[in-house]
């Protein structure tokens, strides 16, 4: 009995560090972009690339180690492969690319902050689905979620918009590519799992982004700056940032994870004020906790 008790402290003290470390990665990773779009020439477009392709690779690489049948398998089922390229392109490359437009209008923290109103919409699209109103918790949830957006873009001030409208305008597009990123999948997942399913997604998205926006067309002028601040997104912020936190998420669920990582914004804001010296106000603050509050409304009553 003390045994298998020592077994789960062990277990469950290695899934929230899983998680907790690729969560403040996600925020290293956010903070690596700033730096890049306001110090280097090189454009979301080129990142987005880089990042899906390299940690793509990275990815499926592992999941055919773990499990070479099943990765090859996939092929075989049409509808599975076509499902899987439509995920990648309208959901896991729309909100990598949304993300990494709107910290190139904002900064790290910001842009985290506004991408994690999409627990709010997964929310409100759970309601529509299931044809009920949303709760007192959903609805304050909600409110909370209005009113750090207001903070965030106005300090309060109706008549000033703070935030840039395309700074805005592109967190809340990311919000909803969290959105589409989160309930598209469907089955793919729990039948092929989610390193190859992310894999996978990462390599068509990265190629769906180089044709559309023809990177090879984009000159950039190559220094180690540049070399390093992509091997921060693609390697730390990307590929073992995502292992860690499936394998928290494969140790302690999804509730608990989900909670952990909301650690993510928070990394972002320090790390981008103290490496970049992002000036951060009371009321920007403000608006984060009241944002950051609906996370844990809504992960709370999945809880329940």
């Amino acid at each position: 009995m003390m045994k298998q008790r020592d077994e789960s402290y062990y277990k469950t003290k290695k899934g929230v560090l899983y998680t907790f470390i690729g969560a403040v990665l996600w925020g290293f990773s956010g903070t690596c972009g700033q730096y890049l779009f306001s110090h280097e020439d090189i454009t979301p477009a080129m990142v987005t690339v880089i990042r899906m392709l390299f940690a793509g690779c990275l990815l499926l690489l592992l999941s055919f180690v773990k499990n070479p049948k099943q990765t090859k398998e996939v092929w075989s089922h049409k509808k599975d492969i076509l499902h899987l390229i439509l995920y990648s392109i309208f959901g896991l490359t729309f909100s990598q690319y949304s993300y990494l437009v709107t910290i190139s209008y904002s900064n790290a923290g910001t842009a985290t902050v506004l991408q994690y109103l999409g627990p709010v919409l997964i929310m409100i699209y759970a309601c529509i689905c299931g044809r009920r109103l949303p709760s007192i918790k959903e609805l304050v949830a909600i409110v909370f979620a209005i009113l750090g957006t207001f903070l965030l873009a106005t300090h309060g001030n109706p008549s000033n918009m703070v935030l840039s409208k395309e700074g805005l305008t592109w967190g809340l597009l990311s919000a909803v590519g969290l959105l589409i990123y989160t309930v598209a999948p469907g089955n793919l997942i729990s039948k092929w799992g989610s390193m190859l399913v992310l894999g996978y997604a990462m390599i068509f998205g990265g190629i769906f982004t180089a044709i559309i926006t023809r990177v090879w067309t984009i000159s950039i002028s190559w220094n180690y700056h540049i070399i390093l601040g992509l091997i921060g997104i693609s390697l730390f912020g990307t590929a073992i940032s995502y292992t860690l936190y499936l394998q928290g998420v494969h140790l302690i669920g999804s509730v608990k994870s989900s909670l952990i990582a909301s650690v993510e914004p928070v990394a972002a804001t320090i790390i981008s004020a103290l490496w970049l010296h992002t000036v951060f106000g009371v009321i920007d603050l403000v608006g984060f906790f009241f944002i950051m509050v609906t996370v844990f409304l809504l992960v709370k009553k999945k809880e329940e």
